[in-house]
C-alpha cells in the first residue's frame, strides 16, 4: 500500500502525507515539517528491515549496525533516521526539502529500484529499503557529486527533492545515452548505467571550457532505458549566486550612487 500524499507549493514544494494504521514513514533529520498529534516519532540509528509496512528497526548484530551507520557517515549523510507511525487511525505528516525547488514521489513496485543523489532523499515508507551505493573511485574523482548515491529498493513510496525545476528524460529516446552536468542529477532508475567521462581530449578547447565554461573537464553519462530526473539548479550554482550578491544589503545604489542605478536621491 502506497502512501497517500499531496505535493503543495511552487517555489519550494512540500509533501503532505496521510499515513494509515500499520504504516510507518522514515526520513533523514531536517526534512520533517509538521504532523498531527496522533503520529508518534522515534529517532534511531538503524534503517528499516524486512520490506514490510511498519517494519521495525533492523535487528542485526552490533557490527552490522555499526557498518551501516559508518557507510552513512562516510557518505556525509545523517547518522539517524526519524520514524513516524500513527496511532488510533490515520495521521498527517509533512516533509520538505532543504532548497527551493520541486519534489517527486517515486512509486516502487519491487521490480525496479532507484538511485538518488545523496542530498535528494526526503522520506520513504518503511517497506522501502535504503542503502548507500558508491559509484567507484574513478567516477567519484572525476564527477565530484556523483561519487555517493543512495539506493532504494522494495515496494512503496519514496519522496525526493531537488533545486529549481525538474525535467524527466529517458536516454533510450535520445540515442541511448545523454551527458549531464554532474550537479544536475537528482535520481534515476537502476536500469540506467551511470558514469563520468572527459569532454573531449585535453587541448586548448577543452581547457577553455573547463576554465570559463563552468562545466569542468568531465560530464556525467546516463545510458540505458529508464527514467532519469534532472534539476535545473545546482548546489554550486546557488552558492555562487548567493556569494556574488553577499554584502549588497539594502544599498542598491552601488559605488557610483544613484546616477547609474536609477535612483534620483
Amino acid at each position: 500500500m502506497t502512501i497517500q500524499h499531496k505535493l503543495v507549493g511552487n517555489a519550494m514544494q512540500m509533501a503532505v502525507c496521510q499515513v494509515e494504521a500499520g504504516q510507518t514513514v522514515y526520513c533523514e533529520a531536517g526534512k520533517f515539517l509538521w504532523k498531527t498529534v496522533n503520529v508518534d516519532v522515534e529517532t534511531r540509528l538503524t534503517k528499516p528491515q524486512g520490506n514490510q509496512a511498519g517494519a521495525p528497526a533492523a535487528a542485526g548484530s552490533l557490527f552490522s549496525k555499526a557498518l551501516d551507520v559508518g557507510k552513512r557517515a562516510l557518505a556525509g549523510e545523517s547518522l539517524a533516521f526519524q520514524y513516524y507511525t500513527p496511532r488510533g487511525g490515520s495521521g498527517l505528516i509533512t516533509f520538505a526539502g532543504v532548497l527551493p525547488g520541486e519534489m517527486r514521489a517515486l512509486e516502487l513496485d519491487g521490480t525496479r529500484g532507484w538511485f538518488a543523489e545523496k542530498d535528494a532523499f526526503v522520506a520513504a515508507e518503511a517497506s522501502v529499503d535504503f542503502d548507500i551505493a558508491f559509484s567507484g573511485f574513478k567516477a567519484g574523482r572525476r564527477g565530484g557529486e556523483g561519487f555517493v548515491l543512495e539506493k532504494f529498493t522494495g515496494a512503496g513510496t519514496v519522496l525526493i527533492a531537488g533545486a529549481g525545476n525538474f525535467i524527466e528524460l529517458n536516454p533510450a529516446k535520445y540515442g541511448g545515452k545523454i551527458q549531464v552536468d554532474t550537479g544536475c542529477i537528482v535520481a534515476f532508475q537502476d536500469t540506467i548505467r551511470y558514469g563520468v567521462e572527459r569532454v573531449g581530449k585535453l587541448n586548448t578547447k577543452t581547457l577553455m571550457t573547463a576554465m570559463f565554461g563552468g562545466e569542468g573537464l568531465s560530464l556525467a553519462t546516463l545510458e540505458g532505458d529508464g527514467q532519469v530526473i534532472l534539476q535545473s539548479m545546482t548546489m554550486e550554482g546557488l552558492a555562487a549566486a548567493l556569494a556574488k550578491n553577499m554584502g549588497v544589503g539594502d544599498d542598491k545604489q552601488g559605488p557610483l550612487g544613484g546616477l547609474l542605478s536609477g535612483s534620483l536621491e
